[in-house]
C-alpha cells in the first residue's frame, strides 16, 4: 500500500480538501503530530480512523513500525497539527524511509502557510527562498549572513515570543529600511498583516503584543 502525506487546515477547518477527507476516512491508520489537536479535525468531519502520535520526539523510534505496517499492506496517512507534513513539521524522515523501501509516497495538495504569505506580501513570487524557522542559536548568524545579499524574496516562520528579537536582529544583516511583510494567524479570525520597513515593524510590535504564529517575507535588495 501507500504512504499518504495529507495537508490539514492551518486555521480554518473548512480549508481541507474533499480528497483529504476521503483519504483520512479510508486509510487504516493516521499518524498525527498531536493526536489531541488532530482529533478535533477528525471529529469535525466524522472520521473514525485509528490515530497514533508521530512527532519530532518519537519519529525516529516509530519509523520501523510504520514501515512494517506498510509491508503488511496498510494504507497510512501522515498529518501534522496544521499545514503540510515535512514543511517545518515531522514528515521528511518517514518519506525518505518509505522511498528507500520501495513504497509509494503520495502527497496531496493543500494548505501551507508560506504560499499565501508570499502572495499577500506584494513581493515578487517568481523566485523565492523558504528558510522555515531559523536556528535558535548555533548557525543562526551564519544563516543570516548568507541571506543578507539574497536576490530572491525570503520567507521565514517565527513564533510570537521571538518575533521582536528576530526583527531587531534582522536590522544588523538586512538594514532597518529593508521592506518586510509580516502576516499572523493566516486563515483564522484574527488574521492580520503588517507591511513596511523592518524598523517600522519593530515599532508596531513593540506597541502591539505579538500573538499567534507568524510568517515573515523579506524583500530582496532592489524592491521599491
Amino acid at each position: 500500500m501507500a504512504l499518504y502525506i495529507v495537508p490539514t487546515p492551518i486555521g480554518n477547518l473548512t480549508d481541507i480538501t474533499y480528497r483529504a477527507v476521503e483519504v483520512l476516512s479510508d486509510c487504516d491508520i493516521i499518524y498525527a503530530e498531536d493526536t489531541r489537536i488532530s482529533k478535533k479535525l477528525l471529529d469535525h468531519y466524522s472520521i473514525v480512523t485509528r490515530i497514533e502520535s508521530f512527532h519530532k520526539y518519537n519519529e525516529h523510534r516509530k519509523l520501523k513500525s510504520i514501515i512494517k505496517k506498510l509491508e503488511l499492506k496498510n494504507k497510512i496517512a501522515i498529518i501534522s497539527d496544521a499545514g503540510t507534513p515535512g514543511i517545518s513539521d515531522p514528515g521528511f524522515l518517514i518519506v525518505r524511509e518509505s522511498v528507500k523501501n520501495g513504497f509509494d509516497v503520495i502527497c496531496l495538495p493543500g494548505p501551507t502557510a508560506l504560499i499565501p504569505a508570499i502572495i499577500q506580501s506584494g513581493f515578487p513570487t517568481d523566485r523565492f527562498v523558504f528558510e522555515g524557522f531559523l536556528p535558535l542559536r548555533k548557525g543562526r548568524k551564519k544563516r543570516l549572513e548568507s541571506l543578507a545579499n539574497e536576490s530572491r524574496t525570503i520567507v521565514l516562520y517565527e513564533s510570537p515570543h521571538r518575533i521582536l528579537k528576530s526583527l531587531k536582529q534582522f536590522t544588523e544583516f538586512f538594514g532597518g529600511n529593508r521592506k518586510i511583510s509580516v502576516v499572523r494567524e493566516l486563515t483564522k479570525k484574527f488574521e492580520n498583516q503588517f507591511r513596511g520597513s523592518i524598523n517600522d515593524a519593530i515599532k508596531f510590535y513593540e506597541k502591539n503584543k505579538p500573538k499567534g504564529e507568524f510568517v515573515i517575507c523579506i524583500s530582496f535588495l532592489k524592491v521599491d
